[in-house]
């Protein structure tokens, strides 16, 4: 494919980089829906569990999407290194230099292990500490959502061809909903995500695996999603901040700028965070 964001920016303008964003985010989005038939053929068949160092689950199908889609970034962008949760480890921070892909091959094992459906494949690319183009895919519930110069979503049967045909454009909430609608992790509702959903007064929440609480804010079905436990990792994250900003939301960390990718005291690993929907409701 023809070179994606060339580094010479002053010989690049906006609308080509829009266009080479959309289309990185649309091979991007074929590469998940060949990692989620890997995944949901596993799924289906069974599995054993195994627990890394640090207490996290591991199955075959976090090592097979892993290689599927660092095979599939090899041949999209050779250039371009890669920081995925499988391999960090092995990857010095400083040579991935100021781009490059985060891939969380599938987030939400906890939730594929329990059979809930709430797992994704999510894959960015990152610029300068920013998610410029992410893919979220769920693909025991046949559902990617994609952000390049805008956001879109669609259903995708794992395995299939991802056109723009098949999307459908989203946004954020253009207006709060009354009582407001968060969304909260499922395994991690900390106390004082709690009491900042209270403050807000955000009655209808709903708790749900993995990356797609982005993508529920992404589109509109959610005004805002808090995590203020530190976590998460940034390959949790990189994309659906991706998909959020493009639908038109933000991002924010605890000290309310935007947030981003980076290595730190902590590693690879986030701080608290608040994505935001509705400018109506934010604090």
């Amino acid at each position: 494919m023809a070179p994606i964001l060339s580094p010479d920016r002053s010989a690049v303008d906006e609308t080509q980089i829009a266009n080479e964003r959309d289309a990185l985010a649309l091979s991007l989005a074929n590469l998940a829906s060949r990692a989620g038939e890997v995944v949901m053929a596993i799924y289906e068949e069974g599995f054993t569990v195994e627990l890394k160092d640090d207490g996290s689950p591991l199955t075959r199908a976090d090592l097979a999407a892993d290689a599927l889609v660092a095979q599939g970034l090899q041949a999209i962008a050779p250039d371009i290194p890669v920081l995925s949760e499988e391999t960090a480890d092995s990857v010095p921070p400083e040579s991935l230099g100021s781009r490059f892909f985060v891939v969380d091959p599938l987030d939400g094992t906890k939730e594929f292990v329990l059979h809930n459906g709430e797992f994704s494949i999510n894959i960015a690319l990152v610029e300068d500490g920013v998610p410029h183009v992410g893919v979220v895919y769920a693909p025991a519930h046949h559902t990617i959502w994609i952000g390049g110069s805008s956001a879109f979503a669609g259903q995708v049967v794992p395995g299939e061809t991802v056109t723009f045909d098949d999307l459908h454009p989203i946004k954020t909430c253009g207006k709060a909903h009354t009582p407001v609608k968060a969304v909260a992790s499922r395994s991690h509702l900390d106390e004082k995500t709690d009491g900042f959903l209270k403050s807000i007064a955000a009655d209808d929440m709903v708790q749900v695996g993995s990356a797609l609480k982005f993508c529920l804010v992404a589109d509109g079905t959610a005004d805002v999603y808090p995590r203020y436990s530190d976590t998460t990792m940034v390959w949790d994250t990189a994309a659906g901040v991706a998909v959020v900003q493009a639908a038109g939301g933000v991002v924010l960390d605890e000290a309310g700028d935007p947030m981003r990718v980076a290595f730190g005291p902590k590693g690879w690993r986030n701080g608290g965070f608040t994505a935001w929907g509705c400018e109506q409701i934010k604090t």
